[in-house]
């Protein structure tokens, strides 16, 4: 299974997740130039290492995670989240225009909700997910 996973990274990369962690990345820098932001950059470049090689990993929300990360998202949405859900449709939409991308289009807008509210979540393998009882 590692294999396929490592393949499917692989054809994931090449056809939309550079595309995608570079715009995560853009985000990432600008929020931590504006200082007050940075809480909001560090989501956004651990979200842009998810998108990079997203196959055998997913998001959790994290048990400990609040009121402020519910305001956090909030302010997130409204700065960068619509943007990057925006960004997600935009590249999921030539995926689903070929037979072999289209597991990659759904793969593609399955992300949308970590776009648009990524604090409080935390990303984990999916052995972690299943086994850690």
């Amino acid at each position: 299974m590692k294999v396929i996973g490592f393949v499917l990274n692989v054809i994931w990369l090449i056809f939309c997740g550079i595309w995608m962690a570079i715009a995560y990345a853009i985000a990432g820098i600008i929020c931590c130039i504006l200082i007050i932001t940075i809480p909001f950059g560090i989501a956004a470049f651990r979200i842009a290492g998810y998108v990079l090689w997203p196959f055998g990993r997913t998001t959790v929300e994290k048990e400990d995670a609040g009121a402020p990360s519910c305001v956090g998202n909030v302010i997130w949405f409204v700065f960068a989240g619509w943007w990057l859900a925006i960004a997600h449709i935009a590249t999921s939409i030539p995926l689903f225009l070929s037979i072999i991308g289209i597991p990659f289009g759904w793969a593609n807008l399955k992300m949308i909700p970590i776009s648009i509210a990524p604090l409080g979540r935390e990303v984990v393998s999916t052995d972690e997910k299943f086994g850690a009882w």
